[in-house]
């Protein structure tokens, strides 16, 4: 059993990302100011995260009991292999969305600004506490912080589709909480008396062996309550709400895909299978493969509606759709190299994709246009973003030396390893219709035939705060996909592979 070390030094990323929503307000007279809490704040976060890595590499696991409600329901925090994941990706991309935003939001000279920082510092908030969880019940306290906080930022641009976007995304997301993760929850401590996480043991999750003997059928439920109650996680069918939240700015979109709304709801059901209920409840109850045919229908399915849009961001919506399932589909093998192939794709699709959607917002704030089928050219005038696009882009394909073929290499093998033909057909025809649907941009905008030269003369980079943090995480990308240890090392420790 791991060690596990009683510190209140977690409580660091947590105040700083709660602390910063409330300063960015008093500073709302003054936007460089406003804007700077954003990136101190980031940092603070980001490096007390780094400061526990030699611990939970030594094999310690850090926890923290802030209050007690009744017996086995707590606030509880912990830092281990799995929160690091999270945790670093997302304060680390918050700092670098934050300069991204400023090029896109006064570019733009967009309206409530002040409101837009608030809530997406909350967010960010959120996701810390999401990732730092310990138990069920602090994971949906988190859970539904985001919920609530990201509403405003979907319907930011306050018309009609806005409202409608917004509406839809809390209609899903909450009803979603409400009707299934709630009574999972409620299922959960009538069954074990508690709701903490069985932290250090992927093996035996938090149902005893007499509770699943004697309820499995109970067990299952909670199980499909849980997959269902998360729906962040945007398995079909209940995938809907994140296509309709496109409708919010674009650094919001990249804020939904990569830093904290959809990565919220793949690490609450990979903490809620590996952690909740473990490897040998799940193989005993078959819940895990059942569970990843769901998600390749998922992936196969998203992928060829993404064939489809035009419209860019459209496109990526049913991208991330589709990729967050080989997150699912990794986890639900249940074998080792699919779930450190799983895991990975946390942070391997979270460099990768942000930098698509910054790339689509750094087009669209000197373009106007969102349409893939009339950028025939740009990229002859925007050479380091849509370099940075295509890198990206391949980074989804599966193509080496990029992260994401790291990720996919180890599901395929895990499939391979479990003999299990349809996962492994599902996670091959995915990487050609990502071709599919990707290859096209980057083809168009470089070698494509625009209608008139008079359509590219206007065209130029986009301001440099938002082109340098899209050519940064695709350089992060590479960086994964050669040294896929940075992460694969926090998954081994976790899993004790």
């Amino acid at each position: 059993m791991p060690e596990f070390i009683e510190s209140y030094r977690l409580l660091i990323p947590l105040a700083a990302t709660f602390f910063a929503p409330f300063l960015i307000w008093l500073m709302r007279h003054d936007q460089n100011w406003r804007e700077g809490v954003s990136f101190v704040a980031a940092a603070v976060a980001f490096c007390s995260m780094l400061s526990f890595i030699p611990a939970v590499m030594a094999g310690k696991i850090w926890t923290l009991t802030t209050f007690r409600l009744l017996e086995g329901i707590s606030v509880k925090l912990c830092v281990d292999g799995l929160t690091l994941i999270f945790g670093l990706v997302a304060t680390f991309l918050w700092f670098w969305v934050t300069s991204y935003n400023i090029g896109y939001m006064r570019s733009l000279n967009e309206h409530a600004q002040t409101r837009y920082y608030f809530c997406f510092a909350i967010a960010i908030f959120g996701a810390v506490g999401v990732a730092m969880s310990a138990n069920v019940f602090t994971l949906y306290l988190f859970y539904e912080i985001i919920t609530v906080f990201t509403y405003p930022l979907v319907a930011h641009h306050q018309d009609r589709e806005g409202f409608n976007g917004a509406r839809k995304y809390l209609v899903y997301l909450m009803g979603t909480s409400k009707l299934f993760l709630l009574p999972a929850m409620i299922m959960t401590y009538v069954l074990c008396g508690t709701l903490d996480f069985h932290l250090g043991d992927v093996m035996h999750g938090m149902f005893p062996p007499e509770v699943v003997a004697a309820h499995p059928t109970a067990v299952t439920v909670t199980y499909v309550l849980y997959i269902l109650g998360l729906a962040k996680a945007a398995i079909m069918p209940l995938h809907n709400w994140l296509p309709s939240a496109m409708v919010a700015p674009t650094p919001v979109s990249a804020l939904l895909h990569a830093v904290a709304v959809v990565k919220a709801g793949v690490f609450s059901v990979s903490r809620i299978v590996l952690s909740g209920f473990g490897v040998s409840v799940m193989d005993q109850l078959f819940l895990g493969i059942p569970t990843a045919y769901v998600a390749a229908f998922t992936i196969v399915a998203a992928s060829l509606i993404a064939l489809t849009k035009d419209d860019i961001k459209a496109r990526l919506a049913y991208s991330t759709v589709s990729q967050l399932s080989y997150i699912v589909i990794g986890v639900c093998m249940l074998t080792p190299l699919a779930v450190q192939g799983g895991l990975a794709h946390i942070a391997h699709h979270a460099f990768s994709k942000i930098t698509l959607f910054m790339g689509a917002g750094a087009i669209f704030v000197v373009s106007q246009t969102r349409n893939i089928s009339e950028m025939n050219g740009y990229g002859r005038k925007m050479p380091w973003t849509f370099g940075a696009f295509a890198i990206a882009s391949l980074s989804m394909i599966g193509v080496p030396p990029v992260c994401g073929f790291v990720s996919k290499w180890y599901m395929i093998k895990g499939a391979v390893d479990i003999n299990r033909m349809v996962i492994l057909c599902a996670l091959l025809l995915s990487t050609f219709l990502n071709a599919g649907y990707f290859a096209p941009i980057s083809f168009k905008a470089f070698f494509g035939k625009p209608k008139s030269e008079a359509d590219l003369a206007a065209l130029h980079e986009a301001p440099i705060s938002m082109v340098l943090p899209l050519c940064l995480t695709a350089a992060v990308s590479v960086l994964l996909g050669l040294y896929p240890e940075l992460f694969m090392n926090f998954i081994a420790i976790f899993g004790g592979y």
